[in-house]
């Protein structure tokens, strides 16, 4: 290869760093934002705009405009006429409509679950909770979100159907702006960690269709909770 073929061979390679590179930092900053828009510190209607986020990370505007487009395709923004990115805002009809899909997903995954679960497959749910409750306690935001994820994502691994857990795990990603005040409340998140118990002893039974219950009921208090609120401010 002469001279100009290894230039072009360099350029070549270059380039390709430079969009993993791009790829790369696209997703950290979706990842970040997400996690802000979970833990209520980004509003629903909340415009993002992409001159605050490029100072904020130290990132092109292309960068910025491709993490855009993961978090639209996570269902966390919108694109809205004459405003620009914003944090997805849902109508009553909207969360009441999600979280239908939400519990037959996930009440319907549950009876797929062959009970009852083994004590080494029940380990990682197990660790999973005890993380989320030491993060309660603790107050650590980010950490209740992390185990919590965790907590469900191992349980629904347990149907051996990816396809399924990860619609499960995607629709549950499309109601961050709306889990954010279950997060936010002491007396929620209470409420949680004794539901997360039922669920275990659940997974340690052979009643499919009690465990299937926990589930469903277990998504009620985050919609409802939000609806609520929604009703107040607007009254």
């Amino acid at each position: 290869m002469g001279p100009s073929g290894v230039e072009a061979s360099s350029k070549e390679q270059d380039i390709t760093m430079a969009s993993v590179t791009a790829a790369s930092t696209a997703a950290s900053i979706a990842d970040s934002l997400e996690e802000q828009i979970v833990l209520g510190r980004v509003y629903p209607r909340e415009r993002l705009l992409e001159d605050e986020l490029m100072a904020r990370f130290d990132a092109k505007r292309h960068v910025v405009r491709a993490a855009f487009q993961l978090l639209e395709g996570r269902g966390l923004v919108e694109r809205r006429p004459n405003v620009g990115v914003a944090v997805k805002s849902f109508s009553d009809a909207e969360v009441e409509q999600l979280y239908e899909l939400r519990m037959l997903l996930e009440s319907n995954a549950a009876q797929l679950i062959q009970l009852p679960v083994s004590d080494e497959a029940l380990r990682p749910i197990v660790e999973a909770r005890d993380e989320h409750r030491a993060a309660v306690e603790s107050r650590d935001l980010p950490a209740i979100v992390q185990a919590n994820d965790r907590f469900h994502r191992e349980i629904f691994s347990l149907t051996n159907n990816p396809y399924l857990t990860d619609v499960i795990r995607r629709h549950a990603q499309m109601a961050s702006p709306i889990r954010f005040l279950n997060v936010s409340s002491p007396e929620k998140m209470q409420r949680s960690m004794a539901e997360h118990d039922l669920i275990v002893e659940a997974l340690r039974g052979q009643d499919s269709l009690e465990l299937a219950r926990l589930c469903r009921d277990h998504l009620l208090p985050s919609r409802n909770f939000y609806l609520n609120q929604k009703a107040s401010s607007s009254a």
